[in-house]
């Protein structure tokens, strides 16, 4: 088709590793796009934006006052026992506060006013890319479509990260601050989006031997010199952000960083230790978190959640598995999971093998019965169900732009 030979041209591609061949793939790309109308979206947007709000306010209380876990809303194991809680950052406050720069909400839609959050994405939430080139071969091969239509802009979130970013950069910046991207490298998955958006912001995209610590600042190696970085959009996990505070073994971090971090030389986008809040054992708290910290009634819904650790919820998961999704609370990208609908009665034995003997590590959720868009497959136009990631950038103000990455 014209939009994949565009794709194939441009080299939009995700990396699939573990099924042999080639690991790049064309993104999909299909011509109906996900409509929402004007009064749907600001409701979305006004939810998205108190959920990354009270997410952040979360983090800045667990890692300094944890007056949350005082008041008992949050069991303080969920937080001081999860493998995302960084005790390297515990009594340290970002610029502005701010700890989950970047985040990624996954809604889904079970019916015409029912809006649900599937997840919560704090980290280096990924897919952005392929949001703004989606659209811009949209733009290309029905321009029709938006000389006729009134449809809101995405184009604007690259500027808008940069400037987000630029908010937040330590009180010791002099000038324009200095802003790079910090890729593992060209084998990553996502590595496309991450040279995508440095482009498109004009910023550098560096790997960890192009960064190093002296005094109390982190620096660039450049042909000029060594050039002072204010600013670093991390798209690598934390352990392997510094090998001297996290896994030593780490070839693609810069050893010393966190001490620059902690003493204010350096902004970490998103902050090491955001993990925490997207935890999906935390996500059961998150409306108590909008109710606690913004004294608001919570604008989105989460999922009907059962935590497998209280005994009562782990004895309906394990008589009701066939009929439930269960998940790894420290799962991500859809590994460690259970769709019992889906499953066999030897998967679903084996998986209630794994919830007896750790039932800490999971949650179960009903199956939702998710709306659908009309979908381009190979036999013609079917339905299809699906999901939805909005970006909401969170600086000196909290921004979301009028779209995301459906799934």
């Amino acid at each position: 088709s014209e939009a994949e030979a565009m794709f194939r041209r441009i080299g939009i591609t995700f990396a699939v590793y573990g099924e042999g061949g080639d690991p790049d793939r064309l993104i999909p790309f299909d011509m109906f796009p996900r409509v929402f109308a004007a009064d749907e979206w600001r409701r979305l947007e006004r939810g998205i934006k108190q959920r990354a709000r009270a997410l952040n306010a979360f983090l800045s209380d667990v890692y300094n006052r944890a007056e949350i876990i005082k008041a008992g809303r949050i069991p303080a194991r969920l937080v001081y026992e999860n493998e995302a809680f960084e005790r390297a950052v515990v009594g340290f406050k970002p610029p502005r506060g701010v700890y989950s720069h970047i985040v990624g909400i996954d809604l889904v839609r079970t019916g015409a006013d029912e809006f649900y959050v599937l997840e919560d994405n704090c980290r280096t939430p990924s897919g952005v890319s392929y949001m703004l080139e989606n659209r811009e071969i949209m733009m290309r091969m029905f321009p029709q479509l938006f000389q006729e239509t009134r449809i809101a802009p995405v184009e604007t979130y690259p500027a808008l990260l940069r400037r987000t970013l630029g908010s937040v950069a330590p009180h010791k910046c002099e000038g324009e601050p200095c802003v790079v991207i910090l890729t593992p490298g060209h084998f990553n998955s996502a590595y496309y989006e991450h040279s995508f958006l440095a482009d498109m912001m004009g910023v550098e995209l560096v790997e960890g031997h192009d960064l190093f610590v002296e005094g109390d600042y982190c620096w660039m190696r450049t042909t000029e010199g060594p050039r002072r970085v204010d600013v670093i959009y991390r798209r690598i996990d934390d352990a392997f952000i510094d090998p001297l505070c996290f896994r030593p073994d780490s070839m693609l971090g810069v050893p010393g960083l966190m001490n620059v971090y902690r003493s204010g030389g350096v902004t970490i986008a998103s902050a090491p230790g955001a993990g925490v809040a997207d935890d999906k054992a935390i996500y059961t708290f998150v409306p108590d978190m909008v109710r606690f910290y913004l004294g608001e009634e919570p604008i989105l819904k989460n999922v009907p959640t059962w935590q497998c650790a209280k005994r009562d919820d782990r004895a309906y998961v394990l008589e009701n598995l066939a009929e439930l999704v269960v998940k790894e609370v420290h799962g991500s990208g859809g590994y460690g999971m259970l769709v019992g609908p889906k499953s066999t009665k030897a998967e679903i034995e084996l998986f209630a093998e794994k919830i007896r003997a750790r039932p800490e590590n999971y949650i179960a959720q009903p199956t939702l019965a998710l709306s659908t868009c009309p979908t381009f497959v190979d036999a013609g136009i079917a339905p299809r169900h699906v999901d939805l990631r909005p970006y909401c950038l969170v600086g000196e103000k909290v921004e979301l732009v009028p779209g995301g990455l459906p799934r």
